[in-house]
């Protein structure tokens, strides 16, 4: 009998939060009495097909982490790990206990912790598509006009917003992909890059999309906080048609 390969949340929560000018890291601000990662993890202990959560920790916060999964029923919530120097490190301490875990082809979401907003049909989208094409990355197309500008004064240049999508999170691939995508980036000098989506296209592979959400916002700023909470607290009027 084949085993059930699991499915697990990796969330990013190591950023010290310099932009929200605050006193305490933004994911663990409290938003309506609760912290910011907390309704993150929600999200995915909300959803059926999530088996185990991986949270990539700021130093100095992991028992805070354990008592607040505790406080509010966190149960899927298995490892904490310490974040690194960059983004690209701390995703990569991430995975490295996983592997001490997990199988090779177990399905990881990496998802930024203070993507908040998350929501249930954007997991099940990315794991759909995962099943699909092998991997997934939540986006959403351009509606802006974007223009090109060398000092940021004058532009006489666009590029068509048709062909432009903003990436999110979650990004969706197998355990055993995303270790290779770090052991490569070590081999070639690739460091500090953005997200997994490009790092795995700098390597040359192709990125399929998932839906994504203008309310999966990443909360990085005050302005974001506003956002988040305004949308927290909003439900759509009846006379709205899906």
């Amino acid at each position: 009998m084949k085993e059930k390969r699991k499915t697990i949340a990796l969330l990013t929560a190591a950023g010290v939060g310099t932009r929200t000018h605050q006193d305490i890291p933004k994911q663990f601000l409290h938003i309506d009495n609760k912290p910011l990662i907390v309704y993150t993890m929600e999200a995915f202990e909300k959803h059926p097909n999530i088996d185990e959560i991986i949270v990539v920790c700021l130093d100095g916060w992991h028992d805070i982490l354990r008592a607040y999964a505790k406080q509010f029923n966190i149960s899927k919530l298995k490892y904490i790990v310490s974040g690194g120097s960059t983004g690209q490190e701390s995703i990569y301490n991430g995975l490295i206990e996983l592997q001490k875990h997990c199988n090779k082809n177990d399905i990881v979401l990496i998802h930024d912790g203070n993507r908040a907003l998350i929501s249930q049909e954007i997991i099940s989208n990315s794991l759909s598509t995962f099943e699909k094409y092998g991997s997934a990355v939540a986006a959403i197309p351009c509606v802006e006009a974007i223009f090109i500008s060398d000092d940021g004064v004058v532009s006489e240049s666009q590029i068509p917003r048709e062909k432009l999508f903003r990436t999110q999170t979650p990004h969706v691939y197998t355990l055993e992909k995303l270790l290779w995508a770090h052991d490569e980036a070590k081999k070639r000098g690739i460091t500090n890059t953005t997200a997994s989506c490009t790092l795995m296209q700098m390597l040359g592979e192709k990125t399929y999309f998932s839906i994504g959400s203008e309310k999966n916002l990443k909360v990085t700023t005050i302005d974001d906080i506003e956002m988040f909470q305004a949308l927290l607290n909003t439900q759509l009027s009846n006379y709205i048609k899906r």
